[in-house]
């Protein structure tokens, strides 16, 4: 999973980036800091690894990644080459999700480029700034599919959906909200690889104070949750500030952080949970004497898809999955008690895997 960071500048990207990621990217009170796309890739946390890799003595416990890019601040302008323009903009088409810091605190020592805090303006800011981009995109595609369609009839549908698609945006409308016709059409606009189609995931980027109550007692997060839910949004809260704090830390010291804050997980976590229920993803897992680890997969993957992640071999020849929930595995304290007891299924190329499974494919090739 790839997640493009966005923000206008000084609403605490960089910081929230550097405490994801612990990659040190530079991090100041001024405009444009980041001047190139920072890339970090962080492990997926999940208690089950250590679980079921102290279960099998794994030699290697391997987590599931996310790669965060951080794209320099934008500004008013920047799909016209404001501040540092739109070659920026291009670093994000390729990723699954944008996740949208907007700044939910006042803090008088830290510059606002538009001189107040008011995250919907903001999000407006950088939406326009999108949309100007995709629009880019669409005249290039129509001026080159037009030109196609006068040899090729079959054309003539993508070039009355690019037009139709364009005019969406010249509304102020994103494309993830463009009325497709059927699924054919879906999947074209969807390989268009536009910024407004992908999905959003805001981070309300608020004070230490506002953390215990997850940001209820402060009116910037509500107008951005309520925003968000307009919009089929994930919004979670987060203190950049803290989190560089807590990623300072070892695991059993940022515990005890968190409990001091009277917090349940850090933002990291926040983060994986919202982005992990926006794109409908889950995590199998495969566990042994060699190696334990997580797979990510789409929620609906039928046994043979989530064996091709792990080798195309094992798609191409697979036979059956044997399947446990690891919580069963753990209980039964053995293969071969669960296996017992029943609880180890042998499952074939209909099965859609769930959360926590456990499985050992069976292939021949």
């Amino acid at each position: 999973m790839k997640l493009g960071i966005v923000g206008l500048p000084n609403v605490g990207k960089s910081t929230l980036f550097n405490s994801l990621t612990k990659a040190g990217a530079e991090s100041a009170n001024y405009p444009f800091c980041t001047i190139d796309p920072n890339i970090g890739v962080v492990p997926v946390p999940d208690r089950r690894l250590k679980l079921l890799g102290d279960f099998y003595h794994s030699k290697k416990v391997t987590p599931a990644v996310i790669e965060f890019v951080d794209i320099a601040g934008l500004v008013k302008g920047a799909s016209k080459g404001e501040g540092l323009g739109n070659q920026f903009l291009s670093n994000i088409r390729e990723v699954d999700a944008i996740v949208h810091v907007v700044r939910c605190f006042e803090d008088s020592n830290v510059i606002h480029v538009d001189g107040s805090v008011n995250p919907l303006r903001d999000i407006e800011t950088i939406d326009l700034e999108l949309i100007f981009s995709d629009m880019e995109i669409l005249e290039r595609r129509i001026a080159k599919t037009s030109k196609s369609a006068f040899n090729d009839k079959s054309l003539a549908k993508e070039v009355e959906i690019l037009k139709s698609l364009k005019a969406h945006l010249e509304e102020g409308k994103l494309a993830r909200t463009f009325p497709c016709s059927d699924d054919d059409e879906e999947a074209f606009v969807s390989s268009l690889n536009l910024l407004t189609w992908k999905p959003v995931i805001f981070a309300a980027n608020v004070g230490e104070d506002d953390l215990p109550d997850d940001g209820a007692s402060n009116e910037h997060v509500q107008a951005v949750r309520n925003f968000a839910s307009q919009s089929g949004s994930q919004v979670f809260v987060i203190c950049a500030q803290i989190e560089q704090e807590i990623a300072e830390l070892d695991e059993e010291e940022k515990a005890m952080f968190l409990e001091d804050l009277g917090l349940k997980e850090s933002g990291l976590e926040k983060l994986i949970a919202a982005s992990y229920s926006l794109l409908g993803l889950l995590s199998f897992l495969t566990s042994g004497e060699d190696e334990t680890r997580a797979w990510t997969i789409k929620v609906g993957t039928k046994a043979p898809q989530a064996a091709g992640k792990i080798h195309s071999d094992f798609e191409r020849g697979f036979i059956r999955a044997e399947v446990v929930h690891y919580q069963d595995l753990l209980d039964c304290g053995a293969y071969s008690a669960a296996r017992d007891k029943g609880l180890i299924r042998l499952e074939g190329k209909d099965y859609v895997v769930q959360d926590g499974d456990v499985i050992l494919f069976r292939f021949n090739v």
